[in-house]
């Protein structure tokens, strides 16, 4: 296998997907049943449209981490990012649904697409996995 080898030669076809409304309890059952630790979030049409991993999970178990606030001259002022990262925390922490914890817009790739592709959109994005389909959803899609 070569950078240039189509990811069809090396995707992984066998993968647990998972329904938008499915109870979070049944979604984290079925990762463990399966040995995986993570896979995509189909809607009722069979579209890709969130990636559900045991690290969406994990937060449950977690601390929130409260958004960070500075002191300066007597005023306080919120980190950016602090909040979006804290209320996502929250959301994913109340999860009932499998909906409520995944990661949504999630980057794919083609079937046709190298695997040197593949493994940039991977590294670019800091993701351990992209879902593979026929019709590309890119990060700046929603």
């Amino acid at each position: 296998m070569s950078s240039e080898s189509p990811v069809r030669d090396v995707m992984t076809t066998d993968v647990v997907t998972f329904a938008l409304h499915e109870p979070i309890v049944d979604a984290m059952q079925r990762l463990v049943d399966n040995d995986v630790d993570g896979g995509p979030v189909l809607d009722e049409s069979g579209k890709v449209v969130g990636m559900l991993s045991t690290g969406d999970l994990i937060v449950q178990e977690s601390q929130l981490h409260a958004p960070t606030v500075i002191n300066i001259l007597g005023g306080l002022f919120e980190l950016p990012g602090s909040r979006k990262k804290f209320e996502r925390e929250l959301e994913q922490a109340v999860a009932v649904d499998v909906e409520d914890a995944m990661t949504a817009n999630p980057v794919t790739c083609g079937p046709d697409d190298t695997v040197e592709w593949a493994a940039t959109l991977m590294h670019d994005n800091d993701l351990s996995r992209v879902a593979v389909v026929e019709a590309l959803i890119t990060p700046d899609e929603g």
